[in-house]
């Protein structure tokens, strides 16, 4: 229905040029237009990739909605884009976001508004284009590419220490990278003059050659997760980064390195991912149960959302390395459901560092009696935080200690520490923040949600629970691509 259609492009480009169109609005003296122009790119955006959705074949892990058309011919470089059941619920999580973020920062931001607003529709559009490539010099330039508008979020509109938060965030994915770019030159020889990241797929390649490349995918993927010991540029660009940069940097970023492991390392070097399992399940059990204790001693609140979400996507991680349907399925649903929560999380800090300028858990207290029904909503993320049944953080967690049963109990047992770690620190921060006694003044002149915020944190609520509630539709589209990529890597690429 959709053959001819450029969709794919349209969900790359679109938002880039909405991007340039708010950033040609100039000054702050077009504030209003900026901000107007930026809410349709992004509502816009965001409606181009329904089709996505509505016309997936869930029936087939093939590439869908292809596109291929030549771009560096010497270097047989292809403008070639396409998605499948991993990719394409990972643009539509992209987009969503994108819209909500615009929306947080209609108010907060007073400088340099159409650069804000533009930096965020610009990055989008690429952020969709790492996960719609399927040429691997593409891939690349959209992988680097995306990190300019997010390194000048930080940057600009961040906290006190946001140039040292930039820049190292900047240095720890650009170093990454590198050797990511070395392994696709490598591969390029090795396909005869190919940079199709399914032509690499097919290659037979010695043990040792896969060890080496998939050390390379893993530096440049591990820092992006981030997996332990490559994770302390997190927590700094969190607490520097505004509200719209620590979602997009939670809901989104995160989820190219996880993405990159499905998409580089499993099928390039399957038998190099299956001898080092345990190198990686190691480290993402100590994300899971490290970083979880090291999360209940933070006394900032965006400081312990971000170890929050390093133990969490320690969980995709483990996922994935599980080499089975159910696990590697829970770490794509925990993936979207993370998208959802940790975004509502710093959203939520975010309400209430525009009222009290502090994200210190102490200068806070009994915020229920003044903000109930943003103590409500701010409850049910809690809850989905500490993966709670019912709620979209229970599905994903669940389904991957699940999978971890079937290899491991000490696995499962380790993985399943999360659910008790995950309670302590965020309801632990809920009580001191929501209940008690009102120990200043300030706090008691906090006014509860407007309409915009209730909109933004009321999706996300309707979202987290119908998730949790009924995840089927999520786990339909991602099945055929699981059970394809597991039936994939199961085959030998030994010469």
């Amino acid at each position: 229905m959709l053959a001819g259609y450029p969709i794919l492009s349209l969900v790359i480009w679109l938002p880039i040029i909405s991007g340039v169109l708010v950033l040609a609005t100039g000054s702050d003296r077009n504030a209003p237009l900026a901000r107007i122009l930026a809410l349709v790119g992004a509502l816009v955006s965001f409606a181009v990739t329904w089709p996505l959705w509505r016309w997936f074949d869930t029936q087939t892990a093939n590439m869908q909605f292809s596109e291929f058309s030549s771009w560096i011919p010497s270097f047989n470089i292809n403008y070639h884009l396409g998605v499948d059941g991993i990719s394409m619920p990972l643009i539509l999580l992209n987009s969503f976001m994108t819209v909500l973020v615009v929306l947080a920062g209609w108010r907060v931001i007073q400088n340099k508004v159409s650069q804000y607003m533009a930096a965020f529709l610009i990055m989008s559009g690429l952020i969709n284009g790492v996960f719609a490539a399927l040429d691997a010099m593409l891939f690349y330039v959209f992988f680097e590419a995306m990190l300019i508008p997010l390194f000048l979020v930080i940057g600009i509109w961040g906290g006190p220490r946001r140039v040292y938060a930039a820049i190292k965030f900047f240095l720890y994915t650009l170093m990454g990278s590198l050797l990511m770019l070395v392994a696709f030159i490598y591969l390029y020889f090795q396909a005869n003059g190919s940079f199709e990241i399914l032509a690499f797929q097919a290659l037979p390649l010695t043990m040792s050659v896969q060890i080496m490349l998939f050390m390379a995918f893993f530096m440049a993927f591990a820092v992006k997760v981030p997996m332990w010991p490559v994770h302390t540029w997190l927590p700094d660009a969190h607490v520097e980064a505004p509200t719209g940069g620590s979602v997009i940097l939670a809901a989104i970023t995160l989820k190219i390195g996880a993405y990159g492991f499905l998409r580089f390392n499993l099928p390039i070097t399957p038998d190099a991912s299956h001898y080092l399992t345990g190198f990686i399940v190691t480290l993402s059990l100590i994300a899971v149960v490290y970083i979880g204790l090291v999360a209940l001693v933070q006394g900032d609140m965006k400081k312990l959302i971000a170890y929050s979400s390093i133990s969490h996507m320690g969980f995709v991680t483990l996922g994935i390395f599980m080499f089975n349907s159910i696990g590697m399925e829970g770490a794509l649903v925990q993936m979207i459901s993370h998208g959802f929560v940790s975004a509502a999380m710093f959203l939520g800090v975010g309400v209430m560092y525009d009222r009290l300028h502090s994200r210190q858990i102490s200068d806070y207290g009994g915020l229920a009696k003044n903000m109930p029904v943003f103590a409500s909503l701010l409850m049910l993320f809690s809850m989905a935080n500490s993966g709670l049944p019912g709620t979209s953080g229970f599905v994903g967690e669940f389904m991957v200690i699940m999978g971890a049963m079937q290899v491991n109990f000490w696995y499962a047992f380790l993985a399943a520490s999360t659910l008790i770690w995950g309670a302590a620190y965020t309801l632990w921060m809920y009580k001191r923040v929501i209940f008690g006694a009102v120990t200043r003044k300030e706090v008691a002149q906090m006014q509860d949600v407007v309409p915009r915020e209730f909109v933004i944190l009321g999706v996300l609520a309707l979202l987290v629970l119908a998730m949790g509630v009924y995840p089927r539709p999520l786990t339909e589209v991602i099945h055929s691509s699981v059970s394809n990529l597991l039936a994939h890597v199961a085959q030998s690429k030994l010469p």
